[in-house]
């Protein structure tokens, strides 16, 4: 029976082995038209959020005063990136090349966390269902944070899980999981910043591993705490503040708001809990339903700290996700991993039950029932989802990367104009096409300053220019289009336009007819402001 569980076990790992190998497969492409998820991350965020790297490699410096350069509260992915780019140059491959690795880390890391809880088997099968999870497919492939977050979470989870309970190593042997924790913790923050939801997981565990006892617990928390908080302190009043703070508070305050209120808060919820169908259609609610029948009676699921760790993760980010009230897939793709080892585990927990020697006939019904309706469920969301992957994987469309090297030829067309783009997408095409670009969208400078400072060239707008954007443009440029390429399925977003932004001519002053009238004009202009400042 054990050597049928390591075979089962080979080829479970060994077809999650050949479906992580077809996420490399392609980069270039779109993320999946006509898929179940619209989300905008993929016009933007992958140029946003790896910006710091690709503007020093491209102008020399990784910070553009004014513009949007979030790199200064999430440094981390872009370092990676910077490394990476050394190498390769700007390159989407290259970017996307990192986090499909990154999601190879992600399947390591989730196989040795359950197989130190639970064992080899849930292992295999939640590597399994995320290697071949379409939603996985579809925003591992993308260079965006996420997937970090969800890694150096894992790790830290990891880290906490190695320090065992007081008496089984000596102090110095747990000294080295408690300063590994130490510095992750602020890893995770500086990755994304949402990461404080999904420390009540990381400390859960880090309890049980201290046999849930409150003085070793408080000991390893001073150790790990300390080193973590040295860590960010050190990062932010020695670099941040002094320089950046600015871009630092912005960064929040773009994202400060919530849309949840008394009066739509079961609305929200009822939203939140419903858009989770875009990990799964079957193992979604299947994760859900497990939790409440551990609630209920199936106890001893929660006695395995893992399962209570990774149901505060799913908790935790489901409670930012409410309150934020801003639902776009990829923010879920944090709560697919927890929730696909969750049902693994709660399987194989389910199977050893029901399999156990000594339990009652009755109790052993019960968990020959459950596990045969997870594992139905089990099989059925694997061979669903592989299919819809291999149908990704067969049928690649590169229209965002076709419509970039147009605009780049459009702009190249024109050599005596400025090359530096103004666009929501700037820093994409700077990304697959190697332009020069700032964003129209976010910054710490209004857009009129912007526009002003650094005189773009171009404009490249989705399907129409707003009319905020029009408004500022206009009083510099008069707006020629030039170009529109058709690119990805989203209705609001599937024409790509380019602009020549043509400067305005002076206007001269009209003469004075009389010398008192021209000196009372030239007094008053003298008392006001400019109206475009100067940009240190």
């Amino acid at each position: 029976m054990q050597q049928a569980k390591r075979t089962i076990e080979a080829v479970l790992l060994l077809i999650a082995a050949v479906f992580l190998s077809l996420h490399a497969l392609h980069l270039a492409a779109d993320f999946p038209n006509n898929s179940p998820w619209m989300d905008w991350s993929k016009y933007t965020d992958e140029g946003w959020y790896g910006n710091a790297a690709i503007q020093h490699y491209l102008r020399g410096s990784w910070f553009v005063p004014g513009d949007f350069n979030p790199a200064v509260a999430l440094p981390i992915w872009p370092l990676m990136e910077a490394a990476l780019f050394h190498f390769t140059g700007v390159s989407v491959v290259a970017a996307r090349s990192l986090a499909v690795g990154t999601f190879g880390g992600i399947l390591i890391a989730a196989y040795f966390l359950l197989r130190r809880y639970q064992g080899g088997l849930a292992a295999a099968i939640a590597v399994l269902l995320l290697a071949v999870s379409p939603f996985c497919y579809a925003f591992t492939r993308l260079a965006i944070i996420e997937p970090l977050l969800i890694l150096t979470t894992l790790l830290a989870l990891l880290a906490a899980s190695a320090v065992s309970p007081p008496g089984s190593f000596s102090l110095h042997q747990r000294l080295w999981p408690l300063i590994l924790l130490g510095l992750l913790l602020p890893l995770m923050i500086l990755s994304k910043t949402t990461a404080i939801f999904l420390l009540p997981s990381v400390f859960y565990l880090l309890w049980a591993s201290c046999g849930y006892a409150w003085k070793p617990f408080a000991r390893a928390m001073a150790i790990a705490g300390a080193i973590a908080v040295a860590i960010w302190c050190a990062y932010f009043f020695l670099l941040v503040r002094p320089h950046y703070l600015a871009d630092y508070r912005y960064l929040f305050s773009a994202n400060g708001y919530t849309g949840i209120t008394l009066a739509t808060f079961w609305q929200v919820m009822h939203d939140t809990l419903r858009d989770g169908n875009w990990m799964d259609r079957a193992l979604y609610p299947l994760a859900l339903a497990l939790m409440l029948l551990a609630a209920a009676f199936l106890q001893r699921l929660w006695r395995n700290p893992l399962f209570t760790a990774l149901a505060l993760w799913m908790g935790g980010y489901l409670f930012f996700l409410a309150y934020h009230n801003n639902m776009q897939p990829r923010y879920y793709f944090v709560i697919a991993v927890p929730m696909t080892m969750l049902v693994a585990l709660a399987f194989d927990s389910l199977l050893k039950g029901a399999l156990q020697a000594g339990r009652s006939k009755r109790v052993k019904a019960i968990n020959w029932s459950l596990a045969g309706v997870v594992g139905a469920a089990v099989v059925i969301a694997a061979v669903v989802d592989a299919r819809q992957t291999i149908a990704f994987v067969r049928t690649p469309e590169y229209t965002f990367e076709r419509a970039a090297q147009q605009v780049k030829h459009v702009v190249d067309s024109d050599p005596a104009r400025s090359r530096l783009v103004l666009s929501i997408s700037g820093n994409n095409l700077s990304l697959l096409t190697g332009l020069p670009s700032i964003c129209d969208d976010f910054g710490t400078m209004d857009l009129e300053d912007r526009i002003a400072a650094y005189r773009p060239g171009w404009y490249v707008a989705w399907n129409d220019v707003e009319s905020d954007k029009m408004e500022a443009l206009t009083k510099f440029y008069t707006l020629d289009r030039v170009a529109a390429f058709p690119a990805m399925d989203d209705p609001e977003r599937n024409l790509m336009i380019v602009y020549k932004l043509d400067p305005l001519a002076p206007t001269s002053p009209k003469p004075a007819h009389r010398r008192r009238r021209h000196t009372q004009l030239r007094a008053s202009l003298s008392s006001q402001r400019p109206l475009v400042p100067s940009v240190p």
